[in-house]
């Protein structure tokens, strides 16, 4: 069983007094983590988006999928049919692994932290956020980069508000930034 996975568990009376759970089923949980990488300006390059979703593949350890383009937008100059993305979920024992990694390792690597944004909820306990930049996993080769580009990484919870979707996310280990005194 995955690390994070038994840190949840452990964690599962402490959240419910809390948050005043009364049944045991309503306790906030992880249900998927999704990594979309926009591709906006490597539409025309092949060997580009094949790039990026090896590194993304490599990073999340399952198949990334190719995003196309169901419709022309002449002001961004997509025609149907045209890459514009790569994205994958995870669910279970990867979903777990992968934010584990995301914690434990990727983050700590980024330079100058200072924790990740609070207001990244959207007001049903899911959190978003973004990364600048692939490099910080190590599972990314340095050397067979062609471009430095940067994902969302979105945490889909089954907690109904964004206080339980914060109190979830902060006991399991996610690195909020510090509230600053407006005084």
């Amino acid at each position: 069983m995955a690390r994070l996975k038994e840190k949840y568990l452990a964690l599962k009376p402490q959240l419910q007094e809390q948050l005043e759970i009364k049944n045991a089923m309503q306790i906030p949980a992880l249900e998927k983590i999704t990594i979309a990488v926009g591709t906006g300006f490597a539409m025309k390059d092949n060997k580009l988006i094949q790039s990026i979703q090896d590194t993304i593949s490599a990073i999340a350890g399952q198949h990334a999928a190719v995003v196309i383009s169901n419709k022309s937008v002449a002001g961004f100059k997509v025609r149907e049919g045209m890459p514009v993305g790569v994205r994958v979920t995870l669910r279970g024992a990867k979903m777990y692994e992968f934010l584990d990694r995301l914690l434990a390792v990727a983050l700590p690597r980024v330079k100058d932290f200072r924790g990740v944004d609070r207001n990244g909820f959207d007001g049903r306990g899911n959190y978003n956020f973004g990364l600048t930049e692939q490099l910080i996993f190590p599972e990314v080769d340095y050397d067979s980069i062609m471009q430095i580009h940067g994902m969302n990484i979105t945490v889909v919870t089954t907690a109904n508000s964004d206080k339980e979707g914060y109190a979830l996310l902060e006991a399991m280990g996610m690195p909020f930034t510090k509230e600053r005194n407006n005084g």
